[in-house]
């Protein structure tokens, strides 16, 4: 008796639509979330290797100019949006000179009605520089 009621349940497709209805804004909302989070982990990824391209080439010989260092961390990033603030702060410690990488960016998130509050990455870098 029991396996006939089954059976005749699982044969009854009424109500099947409104399921999908009620979960199909969920499901999207879900596949938005993790694509969003997916660019942030790639903007993240991408503007640490462009700090360390522009620390490789703050270090080497001959000495690179503010210029050629920023050259070097546009040309190290991807999967970002906007570009990136990196300020270079030069220095010395122990008679050896140094330039502190600092870089903030914002990343944008789009989720359809959801309001996200904005995200700000702040990384820094010391490279000593070739006297």
């Amino acid at each position: 008796m029991i396996a006939r009621i089954a059976r005749a349940l699982s044969r009854d497709r009424r109500g099947s639509a409104a399921e999908f209805a009620l979960t199909l804004p969920i499901w999207v909302i879900t596949v938005f979330a993790v694509l969003n989070i997916g660019r942030f982990f790639v903007s993240r990824a991408g503007i640490q290797n462009g700090l360390g391209e522009a620390a490789r080439a703050a270090t080497l010989w001959p000495r690179k100019t503010d210029a050629e260092i920023r050259a070097a961390f546009f040309a190290g990033t991807f999967g970002i949006g906007r570009a990136p603030t990196l300020q270079l702060v030069t220095g010395t410690a122990n008679g050896q000179s140094f330039v502190n990488l600092n870089v903030t960016y914002n990343p944008e998130f789009y989720l359809m009605f959801v309001e996200i509050s904005p995200v700000t990455l702040t990384y820094q870098r010391r490279a000593f520089r070739p006297t």
